[in-house]
């Protein structure tokens, strides 16, 4: 049986942001709801917002019963192996990474099948890929990630603009992989070598 790439990188997307978002609503102390609610909303925020800019609506996990049943399911696994889950930072900044790689490409897909031009693709790559984690942050009372010196939207950019450049030259699976691991390596690089874009102060 044939491997449905796009379908494996959605449901990879949604596990590893619902896994960050429970997460960091565990480490704010929020009761079960609250941490099944910030599973939702960072697995779901992004693509929320992309699909209403472009008027897809009902919007995706509307209709799509399998999409919530999957963020309940990995957030209640998350919150029964918490213990586990606390001791692997790395992992859960692994999963972070991963998550912003792989939405950041169905969001670029998504603009390609609407018809919009690659500038807008790009753009709607970046939401679905960033706007999630930004309504996670606000929710828990912190500053969004893509505000701060932090390389993250950037990542989504180069990401998305790759994705575009080799669509037409390569097969779509490999220009799909090529461009999550793009993603996943300039946000892993920047956090580990500590690069960041320029602060500005008033």
């Amino acid at each position: 049986m044939m491997i449905n790439i796009p379908s494996v990188i959605e449901i990879s997307g949604t596990v590893a942001f619902t896994i960050s978002g429970a997460f960091s609503a565990m480490q704010k102390r929020l009761d079960v709801f609250g941490v099944l609610i910030m599973g939702f909303v960072t697995a779901i925020g992004g693509g929320t917002i992309r699909d209403v800019l472009i008027g897809d609506t009902p919007v995706n996990w509307m209709r799509n019963y399998e999409t919530p049943l999957i963020i309940l399911g990995t957030g209640i696994a998350t919150i029964f192996f918490k213990k586990y889950i606390k001791t692997f930072k790395t992992t859960l900044f692994l999963f972070d990474a991963l998550g912003l790689g792989l939405f950041t490409i169905i969001g670029t897909q998504k603009g390609i099948s609407a018809g919009l031009n690659p500038g807008v693709c790009v753009a709607l790559g970046t939401i679905t890929g960033c706007f999630g984690g930004v309504l996670r942050d606000i929710l828990l009372n912190n500053i969004p990630l893509i505000f701060q010196k932090e390389i993250y939207a950037t990542a989504c950019i180069v990401g998305g603009t790759l994705y575009i450049l080799l669509l037409n030259d390569l097969d779509t699976d490999i220009v799909e992989l090529l461009a999550v691991a793009v993603v996943c390596a300039i946000r892993i690089i920047a956090v580990k070598y500590k690069l960041s874009l320029p602060k500005f102060y008033a």
